[in-house]
């Protein structure tokens, strides 16, 4: 007897990832529309956005086990509870919690080894990046009505390439409300760098740049606005690191001419 989920249908995007990834794509039977697959993967049929589902379609696929992920989702796993689904809700909030939630979905699969290896690298490129000489102020935004700020995982990848989160004070806040932030805070501490990545929706360079009294910000001075994809930078999963590239990526250029000046 088979003791491991067979039909599994991922809500989340990291855990499809994930599953992709570590040699379990066969058992996933359903997906979010918010996950991106390599190309040549297979398809599954998408069954959800973020906070909403076709719950007849999910039906349909059979699934014993459905994976979803923050309180954002926490309705919709409660109904998919209600219709006597099992349900693993994730709600990792740091890089130490996402890095055991990947650690237990490899276990969960029977794909520990391929986990663990994966797990590896994933630690060995989100190390912190090494005599930084300057510490640039950063802004990351994870919505703009009302501006939010970045989540813990996010304010964590900014320390580690090198910068200094001016809400640092906020990532322990798991619920994104209480983390909205006033304009007048921002233009307070003058960041020089501004990441953003607008959960779901493209990111406008011009409505931040264009805001009342933010043209006196290092940021939009110095033309240094830069989008990072979500699946890159807001589903807590493997695709961290390319998040994490990103923004080293562009704290080394602000560094380089930082210090030609």
């Amino acid at each position: 007897m088979n003791r491991t989920p067979q039909r599994i249908v991922c809500l989340s995007a990291e855990a499809a990832d994930w599953f992709q990834r570590i040699g379990a794509w066969e058992r996933v039977v359903g997906v979010t529309a918010f996950f991106l697959p390599p190309p040549a993967t297979p398809p599954k049929p998408r069954v959800s956005g973020f906070s909403s589902a076709n719950l007849e379609q999910i039906e349909k696929l059979n699934p014993n086990l459905i994976i979803t992920f923050s309180d954002v989702q926490a309705k919709l796993a409660a109904q998919l509870m209600q219709r006597g689904y099992p349900v693993l809700a994730t709600n990792q909030r740091t890089l130490a919690e996402t890095e055991m939630t990947l650690a237990m979905l490899a276990r969960i699969v029977d794909c520990e080894r391929a986990g663990e290896k994966l797990l590896a690298e994933f630690r060995e490129r989100l190390l912190p990046v090494k005599n930084v000489a300057r510490h640039p102020r950063i802004y990351f935004e994870e919505w703009n009505d009302p501006l939010i700020s970045g989540i813990c995982w996010v304010s964590e990848l900014m320390e580690r390439a090198g910068g200094e989160d001016i809400f640092s004070e906020l990532r322990k806040k798991r619920a994104a409300m209480n983390r909205v932030v006033t304009p007048e805070q921002i233009l307070e501490a003058n960041p020089e760098i501004i990441f953003a990545s607008w959960c779901g929706k493209p990111m406008n360079v011009g409505e931040i740049a264009t805001r009342s009294g933010w043209n006196h910000l290092s940021a939009v001075q110095e033309n240094r606005i830069y989008e990072i994809s979500g699946e890159d930078i807001l589903q807590p999963g493997f695709r961290l690191i390319y998040g994490y590239e990103k923004i080293k990526h562009h704290l080394q250029i602000a560094s380089c001419a930082a210090l030609s000046h």
